[in-house]
């Protein structure tokens, strides 16, 4: 369990506060959020972060457990110290390259006489979509969330809710966001194990989602790419909606080894050149640094064109990329993005509002997931409209899981 050395601290147990933890690759980042009526944007606002170099994972996956408790629990105490507040309980990203999504259609018939679609047979419709997804494609796996692209009632397609309208067929297409079932119990009891209780596990590009992407965007069509250290993490939204999502074994690390080899330097000073450039590096060619970066962003930008033209979307989204994580800060990535996607381009920023009332720009992405996080816990608002049994029954594994890691505890 965390120790709690500073007895003025209050407790996290309102729905006024929230915590969000991202258990990254490279680094376990913590915000405490606190929900402000008076914000015109409805966003809560940070009162505290905490960060910590994160050991234990690869790609995402936990290979050392209590590796990972000791990162989080540095990172939490961080959070606590600069918050003034003792954390309790948090709602957990989860990433990787076992994160994956995919789409399954099923149909029931109406069982009222009279043809009026009832929420049973919402219910019952999506049952039956995740009923039809093939086996081979979620054995060892875990259904995180499950979102309703669209409705067909009678072969007719509906915009929005079918609920209240009459008919004698209804479909649906739903995207099921899966994750390894291993991969999401390691997870929980490490963080459990720091002495946090996990309110809620969301995908960590959903939970990016949140503070990255206007409503314009999502409903104008757009793909986030979030490139951390080790992983390339992909969501695909049109028409408001999360229609694809992927996490590919790629990212700024690979870049960084690169410049490394090509340039015969240390890491930790090919690190700063791929951020910084040559600039008064009179030892470093730039032209050959130029060329390293280069041919690695290209090759992470044709993946995700790749998988745009695997969804049909390629070179038709107009909101079109909007990049973030630790490797988004390379200087003209941007630039290069809308060069080889032949679509607009930028750098994602996150617009907060401090305790003292001021909105400053931050243009470091990489604490999106964390602050995501924060924000579903304080409003409530959810990554996409889950239909409540369904949401309450993965909630309800997580106290399942939580119970039975107690059950190891003296």
């Amino acid at each position: 369990m965390v120790k709690r050395t500073c007895t003025s601290l209050f407790v996290v147990m309102s729905s006024r506060y929230a915590v969000g933890i991202d258990v990254g690759t490279y680094q376990v980042k913590v915000v405490v959020v606190e929900a402000d009526n008076d914000l015109k944007d409805g966003l809560p606002r940070i009162i505290g972060t905490g960060m910590a170099e994160s050991r234990g994972l690869r790609y995402g996956y936990i290979i050392n457990g209590s590796d990972v408790t000791s990162s989080v629990r540095k990172a939490v105490m961080a959070a606590e110290k600069a918050s003034g507040v003792t954390i309790r309980e948090a709602y957990v990203g989860i990433g990787g390259v076992g994160l994956d999504s995919i789409a399954s259609v099923g149909s029931t018939l109406v069982t009222r006489i009279d043809g009026e679609v009832t929420d049973d047979d919402v219910q019952a419709v999506l049952d039956a979509s995740e009923r039809t997804l093939p086996k081979t494609e979620i054995t060892n796996k875990k259904v995180l969330h499950h979102i309703p692209l669209g409705y067909r009632l009678d072969e007719t397609p509906i915009m929005g809710r079918p609920e209240g309208m009459r008919g004698r067929k209804l479909e649906v297409k739903t995207m099921f966001v899966t994750c390894l079932e291993q991969h999401l119990h390691d997870l929980i009891q490490a963080v459990e194990d720091a002495g946090i209780e996990v309110r809620d596990v969301h995908a960590s590009p959903l939970a990016a989602s949140v503070v990255n992407l206007t409503k314009a965007q999502k409903i104008a069509g757009c793909v986030l790419a979030n490139i951390g250290s080790e992983t390339l993490s992909i969501v695909v939204y049109e028409n408001n909606m999360p229609i694809s999502l992927a996490v590919l074994p790629i990212g700024s690390n690979d870049i960084t080894n690169e410049i490394a080899l090509g340039l015969k330097i240390p890491l930790e000073d090919a690190e700063k050149l791929k951020l910084s450039g040559a600039q008064g590096k009179k030892e470093v060619s730039k032209r050959k640094l130029d060329e390293i970066v280069t041919s690695r962003l290209k090759d992470i930008f044709e993946m995700i064109s790749s998988h745009l033209k695997k969804i049909g979307k390629h070179e038709i989204l107009p909101a079109g990329i909007v990049i973030t994580g630790g490797g988004s800060g390379i200087s003209t990535i941007d630039d290069l993005a809308k060069g080889v996607l032949k679509l607009p381009s930028k750098v994602a920023e996150i617009s907060i509002r401090q305790t003292n009332g001021q909105r400053p720009i931050i243009k470091d992405a990489s604490w999106s997931v964390a602050y995501g996080l924060g924000v579903i816990g304080t409003t409530h608002i959810g990554i996409i409209d889950f239909p409540p049994n369904k949401n309450e029954s993965f909630k309800s594994l997580v106290i399942k899981l939580r119970e039975w890691l107690k059950s190891f505890m003296p």
